[in-house]
């Protein structure tokens, strides 16, 4: 009687196979990835998800926003996710200390883990030269 294979393991198996024969994905980082990722520009993001279809409706950056809480809310897993929605939510017109009360907000929900957490991915894209800018 033979082993049985496991389908997820040989799956695996060939898709590290498959991975090795990219040149390039030895050296490849989430970081790496997450810098292709371009920024929209405020108009486009205002034309999809903001209020120029729907004037009534929410305006791009308090989706952000609330985007951002959601993402606090899960425990800030998805740190590419938090970097990018603050990215967005300071083109969008977010001053630093919106996204730093919306962050802190959701410690009431999340917990203070959640926040911190939520709160240092900020920072990494906020840093202390945003500071200036908010305040105008």
């Amino acid at each position: 009687m033979s082993d049985p294979v496991n389908p997820f393991e040989q799956m695996m198996r060939q898709a590290q196979e498959m991975a090795k024969t990219f040149p390039a994905m030895d050296a490849f980082t989430p970081k790496g990835f997450e810098q292709m990722i371009g920024l929209m520009p405020k108009d486009v993001m205002e034309t999809f998800f903001g209020n120029r279809m729907n004037p009534d409706g929410l305006d791009a950056k308090t989706r952000l926003l609330l985007t951002l809480a959601g993402l606090t809310m899960q425990g800030a897993q998805n740190e590419i996710a938090v970097r990018q929605t603050v990215r967005h939510a300071i083109e969008a017109g977010a001053h630093k200390q919106q996204v730093i009360e919306t962050i802190g907000q959701m410690s009431a929900f999340a917990g203070i883990p959640a926040m911190t957490r939520a709160l240092q991915l900020a920072q990494e894209v906020l840093g202390d030269d945003k500071d200036k800018e908010s305040d105008s």
